[in-house]
């Protein structure tokens, strides 16, 4: 801005300098994609991160059931998952306030290095309880990273390039839900378990190294003050009640696990917990589905908890009803990561902009149908490869819902409240997946499942046999995948209001 009006409507004589925070025209940003050459190693570096945190995820999951026998803490198994996801719901809170009050450089930097510190940690334990502080530690960093990578991308792209950004975001998950469990388990078999931990921390140099001088030099500090902007009233006491909220994760959590008498009490701590927890840290009206981003947000909870619920059933379902192998059953969801990736894509189209929404609901119908279809497997004349071309239809629906919220999450966002705001979406997200995944299992004992895992034991399924050792008991899966159906059924309705 070169030119400046004087009160009488007379243009200035000269140039007259102007704040920049009341520039209305700020300097363009740089032409090209994602990858062209301005953006091309904060993109690589921010997407290596992304990537890394994905691949120990996947790969995470071949190697515990060894880290745990050879600790002799099988009674902690479900620990070392669980502690991840609670102390990630307050590191997400942590880092949505911390990124908006200061800049996402810091909560990223002690984010990787949370993260790499947590996997030295378990690969060095000599004690199962080492191993699930060491998981808990990953969750810290976990959830610092992940929250300020969409400051990031708030801060350092224009609007036309964060759907493609957070598009790979979403892809990233793609080769290593595919390699990561063939990898870790080649691993583990060769070298041991320890280094499928051991391994990932040298791996975080390279993106440390690409995308912090990047961030420093794009989006570091906090935002510069509008001094018309009405005042913002400081949030108080968030970080209490995200403590709140990891506690009440892992209360019903445990609770979910031992489905006694006295499993009552934490149940009903965990849910009170997280009724009051949820009313502060997530956007007023995300319950009811407000218009806008409180729907957004929900969005992201249901679409996201009721697929990855039904999608830890699938494998049992097929190895225990239908005999397939282990390795067979894990293929048949192979094709979801290429159609996941393909939906974030098409999402992030410029063509499709004008029609995000809509492609959400139709992307909210397929996983619906996709979680509906796949118990049709119980029905012994149905051919068992229909599991895989409806779960291949529902992770593309899945690639746009994903995507497409987190663009929209950004577009209904003001700067100076991304952090806050994409840390609401992470916990609807994380959140609905473990109360969902609790809810499943419940329903699952509760109609004979425990049956189905007691019979189908490792012997039997190597020897082809566990589809008649629980054949008798289709209903229990059948009790998880028609009521998650009906969630994401209720998606589609969601996805409907969330034009602002």
């Amino acid at each position: 801005m070169s030119t400046s009006q004087q009160p009488g409507g007379a243009e200035a004589a000269g140039p007259v300098p102007i704040p920049a925070f009341l520039d209305p025209a700020p300097a363009p940003a740089p032409s090209g994609g994602v990858l062209s050459r301005p953006y091309l190693a904060l993109s690589l570096g921010i997407v290596s991160v992304v990537l890394l945190i994905a691949f120990e995820a996947t790969a995470v999951g071949t190697a515990m059931p060894v880290a745990a026998r050879e600790l002799h803490g099988v009674p902690l198994y479900a620990f070392a998952f669980s502690a991840y996801f609670t102390t990630s719901l307050f590191a997400m809170v942590l880092a949505g306030q911390w990124a908006d009050r200061a800049g996402p450089l810091a909560p990223i930097t002690l984010g990787i290095g949370g993260f790499a510190a947590g996997l030295l940690l378990c690969g060095t334990a000599a004690s199962m309880w080492v191993f699930v502080l060491g998981r808990a530690v990953q969750g810290l960093g976990g959830g610092l990273v992940i929250v300020a990578l969409y400051v990031v991308v708030s801060r350092a792209y224009p609007r036309r390039l964060q759907p493609a950004i957070l598009a790979a975001f979403s892809a990233c998950w793609v080769v290593p839900s595919v390699v990561g469990p063939l990898v870790a388990g080649t691993v583990t078999e060769h070298l041991g378990w320890r280094w499928v931990f051991l391994g990932i921390p040298v791996l975080i140099l390279l993106p440390l190294l690409l995308a912090l001088p990047q961030i420093r030099r794009r989006a570091a500090g906090p935002l510069p003050a509008d001094p018309d902007a009405p005042p913002r009233a400081a949030p108080r006491g968030r970080l209490a009640w995200a403590f709140a909220l990891s506690l009440a994760a892992g209360l019903l959590q445990y609770a979910a696990g031992d489905l006694h008498w006295w499993s009552l009490p934490p149940a009903l701590a965990g849910a009170v917990l997280l009724a009051l927890a949820v009313r502060v840290l997530l956007p007023r009206g995300t319950w009811r589905a407000a218009r806008g981003l409180p729907a957004v947000v929900l969005l992201r909870g249901v679409a996201a908890g009721a697929f990855i619920a039904a999608e830890s059933f699938v494998p049992l379902m097929l190895v225990t009803q239908r005999g397939l192998s282990p390795t067979l059953a894990g293929l048949s969801l192979a094709l979801g990561g290429s159609t996941w990736a393909f939906g974030s894509w098409a999402q992030a189209r410029p063509a499709w902009a004008a029609y995000r929404r809509t492609f959400m609901t139709f992307g909210m119908v397929l996983v619906a149908l996709a979680i509906a279809t796949a118990p049709g497997v119980l029905l012994s004349w149905t051919p068992v490869w229909i599991v895989a071309v409806a779960w291949a239809f529902g992770c593309f629906g899945m690639g746009i819902v994903t995507s497409g919220t987190s663009t929209l999450l950004l577009e209904l966002s003001a700067p100076e409240e991304a952090g806050t705001n994409s840390a609401a979406l992470q916990m609807s997200d994380g959140l609905s997946n473990v109360l969902l995944l609790a809810l499943g299992g419940a329903a699952f004992a509760a109609a004979g499942g425990g049956a189905v895992g007691a019979a189908s034991t490792a012997h039997e399924v190597a020897a082809g046999t566990a589809a008649q050792a629980g054949a008798g008991h289709p209903a229990a899966f059948a009790a998880v995948f028609l009521p998650l159906a009906g969630v994401a059924a209720v998606g589609v309705l969601v996805a409907r209001r969330t034009r602002g």
